[in-house]
């Protein structure tokens, strides 16, 4: 199996190469801003000249937002823009003629329906405080070197790496392997080199093909597996929301950079400043080598894997669970899940949004109508069946997986309930052709009284 991978080291750089990366990753942004200025002064002279009743022939001409033509404008003008143009690699303009060509793309595609998702805004000019130094080469002597302590970049030469590459030397030596890109960025106050590689994977088999597990992400457990396993929530952030607050103290408290007086910060304050960005980084890795050890073992172990489609976007809308659902990953788990299991030899299924999984009974199928976030134990008032809430949400989308084999519509279709849920009474189980026999509950007392009501009036007027 062919696959596109990254492999992503930690660099140590000397101050001369340091130089060099913020030197090419400010090209990058030189050429952005450049393009961008033009393509607006071309957008607004085009709309003045329209409400002037100039006819669209007349008007000035477009320039095109691909990335060849916006290449080839600077190419023509990087003399007289850059005249220091030769100092830098010829990939750091590209990079940042690249990303405004696809922010561009993205933009229209929005606005026309052709990308899907929210809306995306016009692309902004690039500040040099804010934005995040990077550089991506595709072009010229990238290598990794075989002592696997070093890579070679073009013109920023030989780089020490923190860590080992043999996991990348090993697949470029057997040749399984082939280079495509490096992008160089810095992040968490340290330079990390990043390969885009084109793998030949071997073909693997779960430990367990057969084996069908469902998976209930959530706040107070991270993951609780059908098959009765629990993978408890680290929450890393709020362990480290102690020291966060302390720096971000110690950082207001020191002299800042000011644009309006053109104050420049003091040294303590940079280095407050590092120190936050390096606590920060610590949370995210600790929270990125977490959900890479969970979903390795669940996708190398079991053949199915069935998650939720969470809306992850409108949860973090809950001011109250906010921090909590981004610190937990949602979105990141069920990703690296897609592509574990193919790697695997797995499968994935997502089941429908709208899929009651919570308020399913996982025994005998009745649809509660409503189920508060205070309610951690299911307790079922047809089956008696009294099981925790999580657990029942994971056997529920274990059992999903059945229908979509049985009735082969996928998980779409099998969703169980209603979209919304009745205020009165439980709602049938039931829904698609080819599923499992579950039990159907009995007529609720309204529906009996109004039933017995109708058929005594039936008698009088007879």
């Amino acid at each position: 199996m062919r696959t596109i991978q990254a492999y992503r080291f930690a660099l140590d750089v000397t101050p001369s190469q340091e130089r060099m990366l913020l030197a090419s990753a400010g090209a990058a942004r030189v050429a952005h801003n450049w393009a961008l200025t033009r393509v607006k002064a071309v957008m607004n002279q085009r709309a003045a000249e329209r409400s002037y009743g100039i006819p669209d022939v007349e008007l000035t001409s477009a320039i095109g937002w691909t990335l060849p033509a916006l290449r080839k404008a600077w190419n023509a003008a990087k003399a007289d823009v850059a005249p220091w143009w030769p100092q830098v690699s010829k990939e750091a303009f590209n990079t940042g003629l690249d990303a405004l060509a696809r922010g561009l793309k993205n933009w229209s595609d929005s606005r026309t329906g052709g990308r899907a998702g929210r809306p995306v805004g016009f692309p902004r000019f690039k500040s040099r405080r804010r934005t995040t130094p990077s550089v991506r080469f595709t072009t010229g002597a990238i290598r990794v070197e075989p002592d696997r302590k070093h890579v070679i970049l073009p013109r920023l030469g030989r780089l020490k790496t923190h860590e080992s590459t043999r996991k990348l030397a090993r697949r470029l030596e057997a040749g399984s392997a082939r280079i495509l890109s490096a992008t160089v960025r810095k992040c968490g106050g340290r330079w990390h080199v990043a390969f885009c590689v084109e793998v030949d994977r071997v073909e693997r088999t779960p430990a367990r093909p057969q084996a069908v597990v469902g998976v209930d992400v959530g706040v107070r457990c991270l993951a609780v597996l059908s098959t009765g396993g629990v993978e408890p929530n680290p929450r890393h952030l709020d362990h480290a929301m102690r020291r966060l607050r302390k720096l971000a103290r110690r950082m207001s408290r020191r002299v800042g950079p000011d644009r309006s007086s053109g104050q420049r910060p003091s040294n303590r304050w940079e280095s407050t400043r590092l120190q936050l960005m390096r606590a920060n980084a610590r949370v995210a890795n600790l929270r990125r080598d977490g959900l890479h050890k969970l979903t390795t073992r669940i996708a190398s172990e079991y053949g199915t894997v069935v998650v939720e489609d969470l809306n992850v976007a409108g949860m973090l809308r809950n001011r109250r669970l906010a921090r909590h659902i981004a610190d937990a990953g949602f979105g990141e788990l069920r990703r690296q899940l897609e592509y574990k299991t193919a790697w695997n030899g797995g499968r994935l299924l997502v089941a429908d949004r709208w899929y009651p999984s919570s308020k399913r009974c996982s025994a005998c199928g009745t649809v509660k109508a409503k189920l508060s976030l205070s309610e951690r134990t299911y307790n079922c008032t047809c089956c008696g069946l009294e099981l925790d809430r999580d657990r029942n949400a994971a056997r529920n989308l274990a059992a999903l997986a059945r229908e979509v084999d049985t009735a082969g519509s996928g998980p779409v279709a099998g969703r169980g309930a209603d979209c919304k849920t009745r205020p009165s009474g439980q709602v049938a189980e039931k829904r698609q052709p080819g599923t499992t026999e579950l039990v159907r509950p009995g007529p609720s007392r309204r529906k009996a009284g109004l039933h017995e009501r109708n058929l005594m009036q039936r008698n009088v007027s007879g």
